[in-house]
C-alpha cells in the first residue's frame, strides 16, 4: 500500500470515528476518547496521544481495540474501519430510493426493530404526525 493511500485510509477512519462519537453525543476530544475507551478495554490502556492520533488520522487502532470502539459507539467494526459501500436501500412500497443510511441511522433502525410491536406502532404514529406537521409548515 502506498503512503498516500494509507493516509487516505487513516483519514477516512478518523472521519468515521469523529462522526460516530458525535452520533452518540460525545465531543470528539482525545482526552474524552482515551478516558472512555480505557473504561471499556481490558488490555493495556491507551494514552491521550494515541487517541489524538486516531482522531487526526495518523493511525488506526488494532483489531481488538477497534472492536471495543465499535461496540461502545454502536457501529460495526468493519464499518468503522473501512466505511460503507454506497448502496441505497429501496423503499418497497413506493419503489423509490432512500438515501444511504448513516451509522447513526442504522443504529436507530436496529433499536426500533428491537422494540415490541406496540412500541413500534407508537413510533410509526409519531413519525407520521411529524411528517404531516412538516408538510403543513412547508405549505406555509
Amino acid at each position: 500500500m502506498s503512503k498516500a493511500s494509507k493516509q487516505v485510509e487513516n483519514e477516512g477512519f478518523a472521519d468515521r470515528l469523529r462522526q460516530a462519537l458525535k452520533g452518540i453525543g460525545i465531543r470528539p476530544s482525545a482526552t474524552v476518547l482515551a478516558n472512555e475507551f480505557n473504561l471499556r478495554y481490558w488490555g493495556k490502556s491507551i494514552t491521550i496521544n494515541t487517541a489524538r492520533n486516531w482522531l487526526l488520522g495518523k493511525s488506526i487502532p488494532m483489531q481488538d481495540k477497534l472492536r471495543v470502539l465499535a461496540e461502545w459507539l454502536h457501529v460495526s467494526a468493519d464499518e468503522l474501519r473501512f466505511g460503507t459501500l454506497a448502496t441505497p436501500f429501496r423503499a418497497q412500497e413506493s419503489g423509490g430510493e432512500l438515501p444511504t443510511l448513516s451509522m447513526q441511522d442504522r443504529d436507530m433502525l436496529a433499536r426500533y426493530l428491537s422494540l415490541p410491536v406496540e412500541a413500534r406502532k407508537t413510533v410509526c404514529d409519531v413519525v407520521a404526525a411529524l411528517g404531516v406537521a412538516a408538510s403543513v409548515k412547508a405549505r406555509g
